[in-house]
């Protein structure tokens, strides 16, 4: 139930110059770099501002915002709206005058609201919720529209990141994966991109560098190359038999009886999307610029097809030794924060991985 801030003390060593005890469990937060403000969602569904003094040792009490009904889950803060922005497990997303402490407006979902990206410069809200959907909703002063859905996910969104430059939205969730989804392209393109054996938790998109930072449940620490074309997964493709020596598969019941032979069971090419049977994909393959990292289902074929060197890695992989909830980045310095379930919080120095100077914005690669 506390807030903390932690400064960095002459011996090296992080103290807390802060502790305020909240009401309600902290569920979500927003820092407002350059006018320090800091809101904080509870469980009880409540969001309370605070601002920090300029040597960051008090912090005052602004104000409380009845945001939600139940456990906030996130929170974006827009200064030239002077809107607090949150979703929560009330299943809403709701939006609050920062002036007057009133509420503009509300959305409902059919499913928890699990994350929020926000763009400021035209007002749109992205949001995922449990059920793996994510929607696109454009927020007006007192009412709002849906613009779009966007379905991918087999498991619930647990974080998302929007590049307003590229006009990128990527999402990770608990089926493991992560989805690039081109907002500005207009034309649907995703990548999928699995490397986490375990739930994705957190992700962050360094533009400069065109890399994608992503944590799992597990402590995995992902850094994706994105400054390549890469190649967009194929839908997979339905049939009563297989594509490839066109045996039945087990639901094909009038095949099966006119061919006499027991129904197969049905798989799917990652590279080509066709349906399979488990004699024809005997093999396994990787395929990065698929977004494939490590081994999976290939037909025979498509496996003859690729190459060793398309094999090659398009992202690193290290270990956080601890499970990861929550990540932040400050990129200007380079510097990545995680936090777990075992109460510990850890400061990462990721010029290394990078590659380069971000605060200069000069490549060593």
């Amino acid at each position: 139930r506390t807030i903390r801030v932690w400064l960095k003390r002459d011996s090296g060593q992080y103290w807390p110059s802060i502790y305020h005890t909240m009401s309600s469990p902290c569920s979500a937060m927003a820092y407002h770099h350059d006018s320090r403000r800091i809101f904080v969602g509870q469980d009880n569904g409540a969001i309370m501002e605070f601002h920090i003094s300029e040597d960051f040792n008090k912090m005052n009490f602004v104000k409380t915002y009845p945001a939600h009904q139940n456990r906030v889950s996130a929170i974006t803060f827009c200064l030239t709206s002077e809107w607090v922005i949150s979703t929560g497990h009330d299943k809403c997303i709701s939006w609050m005058c920062t002036r007057s402490g009133s509420m503009l407006g509300r959305h409902y979902f059919t499913s928890w609201a699990s994350c929020l990206q926000y763009d400021h410069e035209t007002r749109y809200a992205f949001v995922g919720d449990y059920s793996g959907q994510i929607t696109l909703l454009k927020l007006e002063q007192n009412t709002c529209s849906v613009i779009t859905t966007l379905k991918g996910h087999e498991g619930s969104i647990n974080s998302l990141w929007w590049d307003p430059v590229q006009r990128l939205l990527f999402s990770g969730a608990s089926d493991n994966s992560i989805i690039m989804w081109d907002i500005g392209g207009r034309k649907g393109r995703t990548l999928l991109l699995q490397g986490h054996h375990d739930k994705v938790q957190a992700i962050c998109y360094i533009q400069l560098t065109r890399q994608l930072v992503s944590c799992s449940a597990d402590g995995g620490i992902a850094v994706w190359n994105m400054d390549i074309s890469r190649e967009e997964a194929p839908q997979w493709l339905e049939s009563d038999s297989c594509q490839k020596c066109e045996q039945p598969f087990f639901w094909n019941i009038k095949q099966m009886w006119d061919t006499k032979t027991l129904g197969l069971r049905q798989h799917h090419c990652r590279k080509c999307g066709q349906a399979v049977c488990g004699k024809c994909s005997t093999k396994r393959s990787s395929y990065p610029i698929m977004g494939f990292e490590f081994q999976v289902r290939v037909c025979d074929s498509c496996f003859d097809s690729i190459k060793d060197e398309d094999r090659t890695s398009l992202a690193t992989f290290h270990e956080g030794k601890h499970n990861i909830s929550h990540m932040s980045m400050d990129i200007s310095r380079g510097l990545m924060v995680t936090c777990g379930s075992d109460r510990i919080v850890k400061i990462w120095d990721m010029t290394p991985v990078v590659g380069c100077s971000l605060a200069t914005g000069f490549s060593s690669r």
